[in-house]
């Protein structure tokens, strides 16, 4: 369901499962986490129960615009990454940023800084993304 390169289907499942669960309708599990996501961020509500266009935007980092796609997709991300303890230390890193910070929600923000710093990387690289820096980061981020 997560897994295409069709930025409009992608940003379609956020909308669908936002729909779901103001429907109260039933949900696969990926879609309930959805869901979730969506439900913390009531800023992107109007966006998702707008029209259909809503989905077409290009949101330019240069412009100070923030995509709401990608951040509620990076916080996905990251729930992924502690459910599978992949990689290995996560789980670690992120109660130790959580005692320090304990809003959960506010520490995936944290996180996210490291998760986008590893990628960029990665791609500027042209290689996988460096799980010993992104740990380092998290840790880093965990002792402020």
């Amino acid at each position: 369901m997560l897994f295409t390169d069709n930025r409009n289907e992608l940003r379609n499942v956020f909308r669908q499962a936002w729909r779901k669960r103001m429907d109260n309708a039933a949900m696969e599990p990926l879609e309930a986490l959805v869901a979730q996501v969506v439900q913390e961020h009531p800023e992107y509500h109007s966006l998702l129960e707008g029209p259909e266009e809503n989905l077409e935007r290009d949101y330019l980092p240069e412009m100070g615009e923030t995509n709401p796609f990608l951040h509620m997709a990076m916080h996905l991300a990251i729930r992924e990454q502690l459910a599978a303890q992949r990689p290995p230390g996560i789980v670690a890193a992120y109660q130790a940023m959580l005692e320090a910070l304990p809003d959960a929600h506010r520490v995936e923000h944290e996180m996210m800084e490291c998760l986008a710093e590893s990628l960029w990387q990665a791609q500027r690289t042209g290689q996988l993304p460096d799980e010993r820096a992104y740990l380092e980061c998290l840790r880093q981020r965990g002792q402020h």
